[in-house]
């Protein structure tokens, strides 16, 4: 015979013998520890600009995040060049596509944007006109890619000054002849009215722990609680419980799906907070958290310092 064709058959032969018997333990393998979260950075426009001076273009934040290593532009509304309250033109929409394109361009996701509405109020006409911005403001978000947009309760607007609401800590009186009940229904009432815009676009409703009725875990969770709706989260903003943070942001953590992050180097527009981002860290990662961070400084040092100052911080926090 053949050397070489025995040595094949006798290679076969061994081969068939080993798959006929049974296959042997092999020692086990220690398991993998499973990946901590990957959290993503974004900066919203609002730490270029607070409302106290010229705005600061979107598209300018949109490069400072590039250059950054961000990976994500919230973007204020009142802050893009089209009017707030206006319907959609033509011309607002071909601007919503060049931010578009300028972010891709620069390797941003456009990650929220952060409008301003209000659904506590008596008057059914009000409340619709709140209504129909937000979901003009659904409809911006699609435009954009965004995959949601930051919601506001209401307040009871008893202190129509907002510089007098934050020395107030951001409490106020109930409007006289009304109670705390109608303020809950009315605002619950107009979310559910935006919900099926929200899922036809694609676009989450994030409501945020802002003044009024979300002044409290009690009070946001009462909103969540009652509509449990899979386009509707929470927000949390980091710097908008003033008292006790990290007890309350942990009450909302579990229904978080954005979290803005507030700074205030050179001290804050109206206050200061010292947070511990280590432990607001750990809250998120306990309650599963995956999502993006998004930096608001609100602090009146240059944020041509102190946005990259407190991106490198938050980054470190996370780590």
């Amino acid at each position: 015979m053949n050397p070489t064709r025995r040595s094949f058959l006798g290679s076969a032969a061994l081969v068939a013998t080993s798959l006929a018997l049974p296959p042997s333990h092999t020692p086990a393998t220690a398991a993998t520890p499973a990946k901590k979260a990957r959290i993503k950075f974004g900066i919203s426009t609002y730490s270029y600009w607070h409302f106290r001076t010229q705005k600061v273009p979107v598209e300018t934040v949109i490069e400072r995040a590039a250059a950054l290593g961000a990976e994500g532009v919230d973007i204020l509304h009142r802050q893009m060049d089209i009017p707030e309250k206006e319907p959609l033109t033509s011309d607002h929409r071909a601007y919503l596509q060049r931010l578009k394109r300028h972010a891709f361009r620069h390797g941003i996701d456009l990650i929220c944007l952060s409008i301003h509405q209000d659904f506590v109020d008596p008057k059914p006409e009000v409340l619709a006109q709140h209504v129909e911005h937000t979901k003009k403001c659904i409809e911006i978000a699609y435009e954009l890619g965004v995959p949601c947009i930051r919601l506001n309760s209401g307040r009871w607007n008893t202190i129509p000054d907002f510089d007098e609401l934050m020395k107030a800590r951001g409490i106020e009186p109930i409007l006289p002849g009304h109670t705390e009940d109608d303020g809950f229904r009315w605002c619950i009432e107009s979310i559910e009215q935006c919900l099926p815009k929200a899922e036809q676009c694609g676009v989450l409703l994030a409501l945020e722990n802002h003044w009024g009725l979300t002044n409290t875990p009690k009070g946001m969770l009462r909103i969540l609680d009652a509509i449990r709706s899979p386009w509707l989260g929470a927000l949390m903003d980091t710097g908008n419980f003033l008292e006790e943070p990290y007890e309350k942001l942990e009450a909302i953590a579990s229904k978080t799906i954005f979290v803005q992050a507030k700074t205030y180097p050179g001290g804050g527009e109206w206050y200061t907070l010292k947070l511990d981002y280590r432990r607001i860290a750990r809250i998120l990662e306990e309650a599963g958290y995956t999502g993006y961070v998004s930096l608001e400084m609100e602090g009146k040092a240059d944020p041509e310092l102190a946005v990259p100052q407190s991106l490198a911080m938050l980054r470190k926090a996370f780590a």
